[in-house]
């Protein structure tokens, strides 16, 4: 039997969020060697090649499967589509210990972080973030290059837009519908639906609002 053997992997963004994803991929038992980034890192934790930033080195990052460790969600988004017009999609990077239903449906380049619990039917588009133990429950659909953090809980049949953030710990109920470019902050509870564009914190969630900011004129 043929043995087809796997490209070396080489990350783009080298940070905080990429050590992460570096770890994820060795448990996993494969093999990261590159890094791209703007700049070169002083700190450099795995001993990573550093080849250029992404979009001056396209014919050597062909030569490695590739995944954007960026946590920032428009930015991951313009690397996807930077990138996968010339060499291709991003692989996944899911953790051993994430526990996936078989009748999940999942996009390209999602990152499934440890213990993070995926449920049947549920359904992750591209791009997405399903950070360490976050649970998402059955028939939950995550919108392209959204960022569940660390402990979120999403009850069934919850609804996450395009790019929206869940912040850590917080607590979506069954049901909710939440849209496009939402913020939802640390420990939030989320029993109501949330429209696009918005911005929730505490419990239940309120709509943050920004106090405009005075110009004090020196006397």
């Amino acid at each position: 039997m043929k043995t087809t053997l796997k490209k070396p992997v080489a990350i783009v963004g080298y940070s905080g969020h990429a050590y992460v994803i570096v770890d994820i991929f060795l448990n996993a038992g494969r093999l990261v060697t590159a890094y791209c980034d703007a700049e070169e890192k002083k700190l450099n934790p795995y001993n990573l090649n550093y080849l250029g930033k992404e979009s001056d080195v396209i014919d050597q990052l062909k030569k490695f499967d590739y995944f954007a460790c960026v946590g920032h969600n428009g930015i991951r988004e313009k690397i996807h589509a930077q990138l996968s017009q010339y060499i291709g999609d991003p692989i996944n990077a899911i953790h051993p210990s994430a526990v996936i239903s078989a009748s999940a449906k999942m996009g390209i380049g999602v990152m499934i972080a440890a213990n993070a619990t995926i449920n049947p039917m549920v359904e992750i588009g591209n791009g997405v973030v399903c950070n360490t133990s976050s649970t998402i429950d059955h028939e939950c659909i995550i919108g392209d290059f959204s960022f569940i953090s660390p402990g979120a809980v999403l009850c069934g049949n919850v609804k996450v837009g395009r790019s929206s953030f869940i912040g850590a710990n917080a607590v979506i109920r069954q049901g909710i519908i939440i849209g496009n470019n939402v913020i939802i902050g640390a420990g939030t509870v989320v029993v109501k639906d949330i429209p696009d564009n918005t911005t929730v914190i505490g419990n239940p969630a309120r709509k943050l609002v920004k106090k405009p900011v005075r110009n004090l004129k020196a006397a």
